[in-house]
């Protein structure tokens, strides 16, 4: 059986989790019969530890999957998919104060084409808001003391912690992965709103 190697620029087990169950899902509709390989690799995102904005967030994820292609051309890997995962917060100016939504973005390529996904959002509480986006508190340390807990970012994430257990990091990021993978799995569908145009 033909296997479809898929790289992802990070090593953590939630975005590694979070490949695998999208697959799960749309895989056999991507490519009928085959098997997946999902290979963990740790690269830069170019942006800082909690990106504070949708277009650093973008950015993060972008330049993740563009970093797995080059190395895969330095290496002669076969990966035919490159898969860039990046999380952090998007600021909403709203009525003269702010709103923070914690945001997963991914961005998927084949080397040639590439497309963004993003997960649903969650409300950060003000107080948690401020320690990372005035004090520079790298958010996943900021959840561990906001929480009384260690290693957060690891297991349910912020987003278990601010949905009590009711959507993990693993979950978000799985969504942000079915919607960045769709113009390759219903391309049929994007072909055709291209004609259409």
């Amino acid at each position: 059986m033909d296997t479809i190697k898929i790289a992802v620029g990070s090593t953590r087990r939630p975005k590694l989790a979070a490949v695998h169950e999208a697959i799960q899902e749309f895989g056999a509709v991507l490519a009928p019969g085959v098997e997946f390989e999902v290979i963990g690799v740790e690269v830069e995102s170019g942006v800082g530890h909690t990106p504070a904005n949708r277009q650093e967030l973008m950015l993060g994820a972008r330049q993740r999957a563009e970093a797995l292609v080059r190395l895969a051309r330095e290496k002669a890997e076969t990966w035919r998919y490159f898969v860039g995962l990046e999380g952090g917060l998007d600021v909403i100016e709203e009525e003269g104060g702010r709103r923070v939504i914690l945001e997963s973005w991914a961005y998927v390529s084949d080397g040639r084409n590439g497309h963004y996904g993003r997960s649903g959002g969650v409300e950060v509480p003000d107080a948690l808001a401020r320690e990372v986006l005035e004090k520079d508190v790298e958010l996943s340390v900021a959840i561990d003391r906001f929480a009384g807990a260690v290693g957060i970012r690891d297991a349910q994430g912020a987003w278990g912690v601010l949905s009590s257990g009711l959507i993990s990091r693993t979950e978000a990021f799985r969504v942000a992965v079915v919607a960045a993978f769709a113009p390759f799995y219903n391309a049929k569908m994007y072909h055709a709103a291209s004609a259409a145009r």
